[in-house]
């Protein structure tokens, strides 16, 4: 009985955060959304690759998604902070769901090309500048107590990464069996869920920030901010880095799997969805945390760990090995994005939130267009293998410059959690630390 009332209580406290309404709704909405989405990320690059077998096509249509994203992210961020998120979420939903759409009818009319690609994720990718920043900043106002949302980040991530092992899975099968366009088609249809989620909120009116300056005089005052303060320029420098180094993997995950691996696109979605596994094992791990402190010792760790499985990775010729390793990389970039996301949100101003965020995406996906450029052209000149191989090595050596500067960036953000009254709330509620522990501590 005793062991159940534990097992009942850790559940509980993984899943607090699902007692909020509308937290609930966005993440049952998104649940199901998210699917459609990795099936479609399957689908495109392995569309592009069997259909013109170029690598450095690989790298462009993923370039044309994501470049959008950093040309105008520090724009999103000013009107993510002067505009209703609520209202911007929908609106990129919808124009998701269109690209689904259209990439469905293309596909079944016979009549796609590699450019229609190219073009559609460019447009996806103008909204997503606007989308992530506003989804990142709109999290803040789902939870009611600050103390519950590094459990709402850890579950969004849980989330994303229990999606990100169905949808790959899914897709594998369709696309040996049905094709890229029945995974076009579902992921449309999955924005229906989300549209309605938040249709079904009842999302509490936000302070208007003031609209009467002008937009780069915001910007200016959001770039000030975001990298004149230690702790959030040094998380974001690290987060870009990975990023750009880790994305080779994921661009050139169809080359491994049937060059390397002599796999098909069951080698690929399994590969892909072990990632995902070693994501969600990290989004478990961060959720059944009780507090927020100590997530800072975790970011160069969890970097660390990223880099050393694409090693790992790179290195190997076996498709079981290849899939541990895939969930040990998983695993730490995980580890590494959600404790990232979770202190730059606990210590920033609510004024600048958007701004922030919008840096943060940039470091996540807007530095992501050129790790695919880089990846294509550098697989073809010393091959997919080393491409990933160096990638983790240059993760290895950013966590240990990050690692370095830890102490400092520690006693900055010490006196924000006791102002914030995150520090005694968390030592009431474990009812452990002595004081000078806690000067130890993030």
């Amino acid at each position: 009985m005793e062991n159940n009332s534990n097992r009942s209580t850790r559940i509980q406290i993984i899943f607090r955060s699902l007692h909020y309404r509308n937290y609930r709704l966005f993440f049952g909405g998104q649940s199901i959304s998210l699917v459609g989405t990795w099936m479609q990320r399957i689908a495109m690059p392995w569309l592009v690759y069997h259909t013109t077998g170029s690598v450095m096509l690989l790298g462009v249509v993923s370039f044309a998604g994501q470049i959008p994203t950093f040309l105008l992210a520090p724009v999103a961020g000013v009107l993510t902070d002067r505009w209703n998120r609520y209202y911007v979420l929908i609106v990129s939903q919808i124009v998701a769901m269109l690209q689904a759409f259209v990439l469905t009818w293309l596909f079944y009319s016979g009549t796609i090309e590699t450019w229609h690609i190219v073009a559609l994720s460019v447009i996806l990718g103008c909204f997503n500048a606007f989308d992530v920043p506003s989804r990142q900043s709109f999290v803040v106002d789902l939870v009611e107590k600050k103390e519950d949302l590094g459990n709402a980040i850890a579950l969004n991530s849980l989330m994303f990464n229990g999606a990100r092992i169905i949808g790959p899975s899914i897709a594998g099968v369709l696309l040996a069996s049905a094709g890229e366009g029945i995974c076009f088609l579902t992921n449309a249809v999955s924005y229906l869920f989300v549209i309605a989620s938040l249709l079904l909120m009842k999302v509490p009116a936000r302070e208007k920030m003031n609209t009467n300056t002008h937009i780069l005089k915001d910007m200016q005052e959001g770039f000030n901010y975001t990298f004149r303060f230690a702790p959030i320029k040094h998380l974001l420098f690290l987060l870009g880095l990975v990023s750009l180094m880790t994305m080779p993997y994921t661009v050139l995950m169809p080359v491994f799997a049937k060059e390397i691996l002599h796999g098909g696109s069951h080698t690929f979605g399994f590969l892909m969805g072990a990632a995902g596994f070693g994501a969600l094992l990290g989004g478990l791990f961060l959720a059944s945390k009780r507090t927020i402190l100590k997530l800072g010792r975790i970011v160069p760790i969890a970097a660390t760990i990223a880099g050393m499985g694409l090693i790992a990775f790179s290195l190997s010729r076996y498709f079981l090995f290849s899939v541990l390793m895939m969930i040990i990389a998983g695993l730490g970039m995980m580890l590494h994005t959600a404790s990232s996301n979770t202190i730059l949100q606990t210590i920033v101003d609510e004024d600048k939130r958007g701004r922030v965020m919008s840096f943060y995406t940039m470091a996540i996906m807007g530095t992501a267009p050129f790790g695919s450029l880089m990846a294509g052209g550098l697989a073809k000149v010393i091959g997919a293998p080393w491409t990933i191989g160096i990638g983790g090595a240059v993760c290895v050596l950013g966590a240990i410059v990050f690692f370095k500067k830890l102490p400092e960036l520690k006693n900055i953000v010490h006196p924000i959690y006791i102002k914030m009254g995150i520090i005694p709330e968390v030592v009431s509620a474990i009812q452990t630390a002595s004081e000078p522990a806690l000067k130890t501590t993030e």
